[in-house]
């Protein structure tokens, strides 16, 4: 990240942190998993725009988002570009670009936040199923990936948010499925832990096989 960037980014943590306290109420509960130092894929459920910066948050260390390419064309584009977020084109059955981007930021040894589902979850699945990016990322470049869930609702001063890391996954002598499908288990995991009983009971949750077999 150039260093005009990096004074951006930093700027804009140190203004959406304590904004993020007071007006979602967020719980932060496993932070410790995310590492102090070196790579790592960061990979969780995605439910609202403001879930990557939730992320940001939780770290004092940069970074690197997948986002939309949409966000990067629009009115506050030079935002996203400061954030140092990586474009991807969602209309785009494959995006080598991004990759190549991610994997570069993970092999400078820097975090790189992707959402597995590529998409927001506006069903009642717990979660969609996943794409290859966080897996294939993780095991081209042996950087571990720290699962996470994110549950609540962002409402101002009337919601709260939790959000939850969970032990890293290690990418050594697994394939990109395998390590898919235990990201896939573990964040199904972290989300059952942080859900009220009442939300769960309306979601439902197709096991990782089941997906597979239909795609």
């Amino acid at each position: 990240m150039k260093r005009q960037n990096m004074i951006m980014y930093r700027a804009l943590r140190l203004i959406f942190k304590p904004l993020f306290s007071v007006l979602y109420r967020c719980e932060i509960i496993g932070k410790e998993h995310i590492p102090a130092e070196g790579a790592a894929v960061i990979a969780g459920n995605h439910t609202h725009a403001l879930d990557p910066i939730l992320v940001d948050i939780c770290t004092k260390r940069v970074v690197c988002t997948l986002a939309k390419k949409a966000l990067h064309d629009g009115a506050f584009g030079f935002l996203f570009r400061a954030a140092g977020t990586i474009p991807v084109d969602l209309h785009s059955a494959h995006n080598p670009d991004a990759l190549k981007a991610a994997e570069e930021a993970l092999r400078s040894g820097l975090l790189v936040n992707v959402s597995p589902e590529a998409k927001r979850n506006y069903t009642d699945e717990l979660l969609l199923p996943f794409k290859f990016g966080a897996a294939v990322m993780s095991q081209r470049t042996g950087a571990p990936v720290v699962p996470y869930a994110v549950c609540g609702t962002y409402k101002p001063f009337r919601g709260k948010v939790t959000i939850r890391f969970g032990e890293p996954i290690l990418p050594e002598g697994r394939t990109p499925d395998e390590i898919n499908r235990v990201l896939y288990d573990r964040i199904a995991e972290l989300l059952d832990s942080i859900m009220p009983a009442d939300l769960r009971s309306k979601k439902r949750l197709t096991s990782y096989d089941a997906w597979r077999e239909g795609t």
